[in-house]
């Protein structure tokens, strides 16, 4: 039996008896209706949480987070129902079924989008960042990240143009966003080109991956970390805690440099420019204490050559390793300050010099000629 015409028929004679509105009686009717979904809900709330206590890390946080969403499912149906069964007029019941209908498909984005974060967060669960060899956690960080925002772009475009569908007057609205085809989206294209071509640059980054979260980059002759991966930009923190902010189309266009590309270990080199007497074999063994003594130094490479030869110094070229770039920067520091300091203190000899030769008078009638320079030999040395 259709339960419709009973009802109609209990409502028309309550009109009759109490003398109320229809309206009223309607009203009446979706709120007992929307009630009943509330008291629903928190049975199947129950219900299902007592169910899921053993379920995995995914429905579980899946269960709790939909919560709202799972309410206003409910309420929505109530409503539908309750509108079915009331006597509303056509318009007024058309109306609301459609608002309903805008409500169901926004209900499906917001579950869709909580289901992308759980699984997003579960996934990186798996990979810490903060440890010294984090270039797989880094590599995962970045494709999740990435890929995150372009999906939820991805839902909000479908879910919007849904909703758009739905409305006859905008109906072509939503299917040229949709299909991406038409005027409409040929407009929408042209304003939004620099957009959709960093977004889709981003998809390339996620998968090639020129850079990722964290790695140690030289872009614009700055040096930083990248700090964040957005859908359309780059935020690299500047080693002055700057902030560098490049589209992420740059990174397709220009060079750069990626000092953590394969992995965060890189060496360091310091130069030093000593005088021809300086004892190399010296410096040498100095260098090889400096580096194992440091804490900074990874115990792979330490090594001192002689890398060029000019008119008065010699050029010395120290290569120290660490395990990322701000400990090899350090140490880079580190050994400059206590090679000085050795040459200073047990070679200072070793230092830059100037060499001059004075020669005495051969004539009492000696003229400015008779002090004239000579080529270098042993004599009187002076700094320069």
């Amino acid at each position: 039996m259709d339960p419709t015409p009973t009802i109609a028929g209990l409502i028309g004679q309550a009109e009759r008896l109490l003398g109320w509105p229809t309206w009223v009686f309607s009203l009446l009717l979706m709120a007992l209706a929307l009630a009943a979904a509330l008291v629903t809900h928190e049975i199947i709330v129950r219900l299902v949480r007592r169910a899921m206590r053993r379920a995995d890390e995914f429905w579980r946080p899946m269960v709790i987070r939909t919560r709202r969403p799972g309410r206003l499912a409910l309420l929505i149906a109530a409503l539908a129902a309750s509108s079915a069964i009331a006597p509303l007029p056509p318009e007024l019941a058309g109306g609301l079924r459609h608002l309903l209908l805008i409500a169901f498909i926004v209900l499906l984005g917001w579950t869709a989008y909580i289901a992308l974060d759980i699984a997003t967060a579960l996934y990186m669960r798996r990979f810490k960042v903060d440890v010294d060899d984090n270039l797989l956690a880094r590599k995962h960080l970045t494709q999740v990240r990435i890929l995150r925002r372009a999906l939820i772009i991805l839902i909000f475009i479908v879910t919007a143009s849904l909703a758009l569908m739905t409305v006859s007057g905008v109906r072509q609205w939503g299917v040229s966003l949709l299909a991406a085809g038409g005027a409409a989206s040929i407009i929408v294209g042209l304003a939004l080109q620099p957009l959709l071509s960093n977004l889709i640059a981003g998809i390339q980054i996620a998968m090639t991956q020129p850079i990722r979260i964290d790695d140690a980059v030289v872009v614009e002759g700055e040096w930083g970390n990248v700090e964040e991966i957005t859908a359309t930009y780059v935020v690299i923190r500047v080693w002055d805690q700057r902030r560098l902010v490049l589209p992420l189309s740059y990174f397709l266009q220009n060079p750069f440099q990626n000092w953590t590309r394969e992995s965060s270990e890189l060496l360091g080199v310091v130069l030093l420019h000593v005088d021809y007497a300086a004892p190399v074999a010296a410096i040498r063994a100095r260098l090889e204490e400096i580096a194992r003594a440091s804490p900074l130094w990874d115990g792979r490479v330490v090594v001192l050559q002689v890398t060029d030869l000019r008119e008065r110094t010699m050029e010395l070229r120290c290569l120290v390793s660490a395990r990322n770039s701000g400990q090899a920067f350090d140490l880079r520091c580190e050994v400059r300050e206590k090679l000085v300091a050795f040459l200073k203190e047990q070679h200072p000899e070793a230092l830059p010099l100037g060499r001059l030769e004075l020669r005495a008078a051969e004539a009492p009638a000696a003229d400015a000629r008779s002090f004239a320079p000579r080529e270098p030999r042993q004599g009187v040395r002076g700094r320069a």
